[in-house]
């Protein structure tokens, strides 16, 4: 049997316009669908009431009532066993339990090493040191108490782990430097004040063949520096003297040389080898 043309046509057109409908309706649904599943979601506040330890508060999860939890015992982070003892700390503790400073380094004090202490020292120490480390930087010159001294008898008289031990802790009037400074930098600022030491004692055996010695008077007036600049720098006026003088001490006095040692324990440390003193 042969429909006509037209009815054919007829029957073509409405099946596409079912299909065409139904698309349009089941787009519909999944939009309709689709919102009131998001205005649902939104209303629920799982994400922030869901359960939770909030820091400094407690918690009925553990029986002791505590959302903080302890460390369990003998646990050692990552990268924080600190086996070299003397690295992180500058002592050593002796048979008898008395913890004692070393004139030693614990790596080799490479040039490397030395520039990058130079580089430190000027930005954390020259404030109060100076840049040469006679202690009457720029801050004390505007009222502070003078910093040591690194040229006097007491300090020359002082191991090198000392000055580690005093940016790891600060001493007198000089705060610690522990969070400025990683221990490599306190180390490599230690050996750089060495440096500084024997550069202020040196003579003219000290220096190598081949290397032409000058004034630095010469020097200063090249660079067209003050008159005073190759001079002894005079104590400002304006420093505080807040302790008597005491000569074993050196001039001006400030805290004592040495302190007792603290009351810590320190595991074994790694020898520290004679070849980098």
């Amino acid at each position: 049997m042969k429909w006509p043309r037209v009815v054919l046509s007829s029957l073509i057109s409405a099946l596409a316009t079912s299909e065409h409908c139904e698309l349009i309706a089941r787009r519909f649904a999944i939009i309709a669908g689709l919102t009131v599943l998001l205005f649902l979601v939104a209303c629920r506040q799982d994400m922030q009431d869901q359960p939770k330890l909030i820091p400094q508060r407690g918690s009925a999860l553990f029986t002791n009532h505590s959302g903080a939890r302890q460390q369990v015992a003998n646990t050692v982070a990552r990268g924080q066993l600190r086996q070299d003892s003397y690295f992180y700390t500058g002592l050593v503790q002796n048979a008898n339990g008395s913890l004692e400073e070393r004139d030693l380094m614990p790596f080799p004090a490479t040039m490397e090493v030395l520039r990058r202490g130079q580089e430190r020292f000027n930005i954390y120490c020259s404030p109060c040191h100076s840049r040469v480390g006679n202690g009457l930087g720029a801050i004390v010159e505007r009222g502070y108490k003078q910093a040591a001294n690194y040229h006097d008898k007491a300090r020359l008289a002082q191991p090198v782990s000392h000055y580690f031990y005093v940016m790891t802790h600060g001493f007198g009037a000089m705060p610690d430097y522990s969070s400025q400074l990683a221990p490599e930098d306190r180390w490599a600022i230690a050996a750089y004040i060495r440096v500084l030491q024997r550069s202020q004692a040196a003579t003219t055996r000290d220096v190598p063949a081949g290397v032409t010695i000058r004034n630095l008077k010469d020097l200063a007036q090249e660079k067209q520096l003050p008159a005073g600049y190759a001079e002894p720098w005079a104590l400002p006026t304006t420093t505080i003297q807040a302790a008597p003088n005491d000569a074993s001490q050196g001039y001006p006095a400030l805290a004592p040389a040495s302190q007792a040692s603290p009351s810590i324990k320190i595991p074994a440390s790694k020898p520290a080898s004679a070849a980098t003193k």
